[in-house]
């Protein structure tokens, strides 16, 4: 089963409520909230204040990437904003395994995001503990960049590793340059989860008429 999960970092912050409504009306699975300190990633956007805005408008799971240095700082901050899920990158937890672990003592569901250069090894201590490990198929810090092509190894090569391990039960989710020619690909390498931002939200068509193009792609390249 795939599952769809439109990213605000595209949205028109203008009409978010409005655009999370449509997407949620079209069938996504979930809300993607992209959080950037200007640090981590060479970029600032949203914080704890707007998860809690979205908590009320939308019965969608709230998954949060932290894209920020000392992420342990704020996780009891969006969990009680509302977050569903929490992700964090391995390149900015040197104790990763307390903050997975302060995640679930939270209440919600804990990932871990990789970005491209970050070899899948700094994953196996931790892998029994997770619930999805986010691939970064782009640097990340802006939404519309080109799908990086190699990303696909790195997602056949995790899909194998879970199932090798017995831990088939994790999500696989990827972001960054998803579009109706990359999500096809990148699911038939394993993954569960696409995250899609400029795909869908600036899509000409608009949003739902996006996501329905995406799920068909999918489809027919799965069928």
């Amino acid at each position: 089963m795939v599952l769809y999960a439109p990213s605000i970092l595209s949205a028109d912050f203008a009409r978010l409520g409005e655009q999370v409504r449509t997407v949620e009306e079209a069938g996504a699975d979930r809300i993607h909230v992209d959080v950037m300190d200007g640090h981590f990633v060479p970029n600032l956007t949203v914080g704890p204040l707007v998860v809690r805005s979205l908590r009320p408008i939308t019965r969608l799971p709230l998954f949060v990437h932290l894209m920020i240095e000392h992420p342990e700082q704020f996780l009891h901050r969006f969990a009680e904003a509302g977050a569903d899920a929490i992700l964090v990158h391995v390149e900015t937890c040197p104790h990763l395994h307390r903050v997975i672990a302060d995640i679930h003592e939270l209440g919600c569901r804990a990932g871990v995001a990789l970005n491209p250069a970050t070899p899948l090894e700094m994953l196996h201590e931790i892998l029994p503990d997770l619930d999805e490990v986010l691939i970064m198929s782009v640097d990340p810090g802006f939404g519309g960049q080109a799908f990086i092509p190699h990303s696909l190894d790195k997602i056949a090569r995790l899909r194998r590793l879970l199932e090798r391990r017995g831990l088939s039960r994790i999500d696989i989710s990827v972001d960054g340059g998803i579009d109706d020619t990359t999500a096809p690909q990148v699911v038939q390498a394993g993954a569960t989860v696409l995250v899609a931002g400029a795909a869908i939200f600036e899509a000409a068509d608009g949003p739902a008429a996006a996501l329905a193009r995406l799920r068909r792609a999918v489809q027919a390249a799965c069928a």
